[in-house]
């Protein structure tokens, strides 16, 4: 019985065989380590003829049972008919989609006498392990080799298995259920992954070939040497040998694997030491290959197994030079690596194919969450939302991470801070900003911020071509990897700072027909105008008075016209154009300013005014529940004279501004005025309650600021804000070249920028507003009709 193919199994069942039935101790190891906690949810794995998920229905579990094999199911289903609160599920849990599994995850999951009988161990360990509920256990049931017959051992496992499941959980606790293992499991099962050297080499240098393959559901190869490391296929080439064909050679050495040389690509060559000895290793990608996964040099490894790219991260100790070669073809995927050299070889080689049907799934539902929410009205959207693989662009998260259909960013890199630096975006949000560029076919795009997914997005909709520029020679590295492995060959990826526009040899003609950046911007560089066509569009996420909006404008000339807003929020820009905006701390770090255009008169002698009696006004104005205000901020954030944003870093002191949040707000001389929201009625319905806009004003000034501010609000209300949240006003919103004369500027509020002039004309107001920016008498500043 060490077969695990299915039809054997089913041959076992229709021979009229069974199981080792489930033994008394067994039963009370579960009721006292695994009780249902008030009827809690359980997955049996392998439930076979169905014995022991009667079991736990019976204590109290509602039970998924699943087994690979129709015959087991057959009897159990016949055998248990009686039994209520047992699902049982048709799934193979090695290569299935587990749609079938309950959503919200177990509280008990049992692995029994079937660990033994799996490819690839550490997969199917760690995909039921993430759907663990908090205070869950893990049961796997198990013989021994110790105790069990040399002609059976191949259905045990020896304690260095037993070793490699337990490890990285919380808590484990080891029973015996007459001569059976039991392990009970808690806690989360990331160990987390350390690169690490074997012993010390006794040559004066090392050289060898490491080969990467991945299965049709895109997973690795890696086997679990008798050192306890996990280990790529590979080895030293022998005479005069090449580093592909000792790939090739070792692979089928050590797996039993069998590939063409003409399959095999050295994609980079990474120089490093071991022990203080120099080393040289070749990664060969190999794209194709046959035969069946064995393991012929027993002597030197337990197993090889199949790994998911996102679970690398907390498989425990992996050999530094196959840690390093899976990082040169997936960057990310494994954290913490030493440092290396590496040679990148710009091998002609075909994109390698591969997704678990379950990504097909997640990728449809993704799409049809974002075409429901109205973001890709476009048949072009649509198909490049369900055709293009993004979990192959972000392979460190799972593939529900990849693929939600939220607000969720899958964040790829952070700064020493633990800042956000580098992420692929929202898919609602790509699919927007990729709309509103309007493109036609075989249009010619620049991307400003690389990551590879969203560029891959726009070439499926153009089938033209792509430029995508980006700061971080490291994300540069990543995105080439990506778009080599999965990519369309539409898309360049280029290091350099996208603030100064594309490569020259890189911009066609003309200019490009439209420019797409993906990070927050606080000024519009001069570069994308220059190398935009005119009439082309330019989808960017713009940072006004702190507020960030993607902000979609054509060019008209030397100008840029926008026609449309949408709320959102980008990692911050990398280059020349980056900007820290100025903050005044106040209170001993209670609160601060911060002045995201600039610093304006009047900042002085306020801890002394916060220190004195608050001024209120009640606006009248209201809103519900989960209403939309963003409208209310860009408003102010242009249009009031002074503007800055008031944080509280403390619990609400004086001004009652609740910890970690931030309120718009007017600074006049020694003078603060600033506006919040109060709860004025309470409801146990979430529709039935109301909130009402209240302005809070210190210092001298403050009862005319906060008069000021109060009128901003009712012209908002007035004017701008809708019943309807998608209906509020945008404003008319022009951007001219730094330095062009206000005379020559269209009527309107204007924001001055280093490299530009935004002009906003709200309705509902008339005049110039002068730039924030300089210093104006803010008391006295007219505010335009309110």
């Amino acid at each position: 019985m060490t077969y695990t193919a299915r039809d054997e199994w089913e041959q076992h069942l229709s021979d009229g065989r069974g199981f080792r039935q489930v033994g008394e101790r067994e039963r009370e190891i579960l009721a006292e380590h695994a009780p249902a906690p008030g009827g809690g949810r359980a997955l049996e794995v392998g439930c076979g003829t169905g014995e022991l998920a009667a079991y736990l229905a019976l204590l109290g579990f509602t039970v998924d049972a699943c087994d690979f094999a129709t015959g087991a199911l057959a009897r159990a289903r016949e055998e248990y008919a009686g039994v209520d609160g047992v699902r049982w599920l048709h799934l193979d849990i090695e290569r299935d989609d587990p749609a079938l599994l309950h959503e919200e995850g177990y509280d008990l999951i049992t692995l029994r006498l079937m660990y033994a009988f799996v490819q690839d161990r550490g997969r199917v360990l760690h995909g039921p392990g993430e759907r663990l509920r908090d205070g869950g256990a893990l049961v796997a049931i198990s013989p021994v080799v110790a105790t069990t017959p040399e002609e059976r051992r191949g259905i045990a496992l020896d304690e260095d298995e037993i070793a490699v499941l337990a490890a990285g959980w919380k808590t484990v606790e080891r029973l015996d259920a007459d001569g059976l293992a039991v392990l009970v499991l808690r806690g989360p099962c990331h160990t987390g992954t350390r690169a690490v050297e074997k012993r010390p080499p006794t040559a004066h240098a090392l050289t060898g070939a490491l080969a990467v393959v991945t299965d049709d559901a895109g997973r690795v190869l890696l086997g679990r040497s008798r050192r306890s490391l996990l280990e790529l296929p590979g080895g030293k080439t022998c005479g005069p040998e090449d580093f592909a064909a000792a790939a090739v050679r070792e692979l089928a050495e050590e797996t039993g694997l069998v590939a063409d040389p003409a399959d095999a690509y050295v994609v980079t060559m990474l120089v490093d030491d071991s022990h203080g000895i120099p080393r040289l290793t070749a990664v060969v990608r190999i794209t194709a290959w046959a035969g069946t996964l064995t393991n012929p040099e027993a002597d030197k490894f337990d197993r090889w197994e199949f790994f998911d790219l996102h679970a690398l991260a907390c498989v425990g100790d992996v050999f530094v030079p196959a840690a390093l070669a899976i990082d040169s073809v997936w960057p990310g995927v494994i954290p913490g690596l030493p440092p290396v050299v590496s040679y990148p070889i710009a091998a002609d080689r075909p994109p390698v194919p591969g997704e678990p049907v379950e990504a097909v799934r997640l990728r449809r539902a993704m799409a049809r969450t974002v075409i429901e929410g109205g973001w890709a009205p476009s048949a072009a959207v649509r198909s490049a939302l369900e055709t293009v693989p993004r979990h192959r662009y972000a392979p460190e998260a799972s593939l529900a991470d990849a693929y939600d259909g939220g607000d969720r960013a899958v964040i790829t890199r952070r700064d020493e801070t633990g800042t956000a630096i580098s992420s692929v975006s929202a898919a609602w949000l790509q699919a927007d900003m990729i709309e509103q560029l309007r493109l036609d076919p075989g249009a010619i795009v620049c991307e400003a911020g690389s990551g590879g997914y969203n560029a891959e997005l726009i070439a499926h909709v153009t089938q033209g071509r792509v430029v995508s520029v980006d700061i971080d020679p490291w994300v540069v590295r990543r995105t080439r990897a990506f778009l080599t492995e999965a990519g369309s060959g539409r898309v360049t990826a280029v290091e350099a700072d996208a603030v100064l526009g594309a490569p020259a040899r890189l911009v066609p003609r003309g200019g490009f027909d439209a420019t797409v950046i993906t990070y927050n911007c606080w000024d519009i560089s001069p570069a994308w105008v220059e190398q935009l066509a005119d009439g082309g569009r330019l989808v960017m996420p713009l940072e006004m008075g702190g507020y960030t909006r993607s902000v979609t404008f054509e060019r008209r000339g030397e100008v840029l016209q926008a026609c449309h807003f949408t709320y959102c929020g980008f990692v911050r820009d990398q280059g020349q154009q980056a900007r820290t905006a100025p903050v005044v701390h106040l209170l001993d770090g209670a609160l601060s300013l911060r002045f995201d255009e600039g610093v304006p008169a009047g900042a002085h002698g306020l801890e002394e005014a916060l220190r004195g009696s608050r001024h209120e006004i009640a606006t009248g104005i209201t809103m519900g529940a989960n209403a939309y205000f963003g409208s209310l901020q860009l408003y102010a954030a242009t249009t009031l004279p002074g503007f800055c944003r008031l944080h509280a870093h403390q619990d609400p002191g004086v001004t009652v501004i609740p910890k970690g949040r931030d309120a718009p707000a007017v600074l006049g001389d020694a003078s603060l005025a600033y506006l919040t929201h109060v709860q004025t009625r309470h409801a146990e319905q979430s529709q039935d309650r109301e909130w009402e806009w209240v302005v809070h004003a210190f210092g001298e000034q403050g009862p005319q600021l906060a008069e000021q501010l109060t009128a901003t609000v009712h012209a908002w209300d007035r004017h701008i804000r809708a019943d309807d949240d998608n209906e509020h006003a945008d404003p008319v919103l022009t951007v001219h070249p730094a330095g062009t004369p206000t005379r020559q500027l269209p009527l309107g509020d204007v924001l001055d920028k280093a490299s530009s002039r935004l002009v906003f004309r709200w309705p509902g107001r008339d005049g110039h507003l002068l730039s924030p920016t300089r210093t104006t008498d803010t008391a006295t500043t007219a505010t335009g009709t309110a």
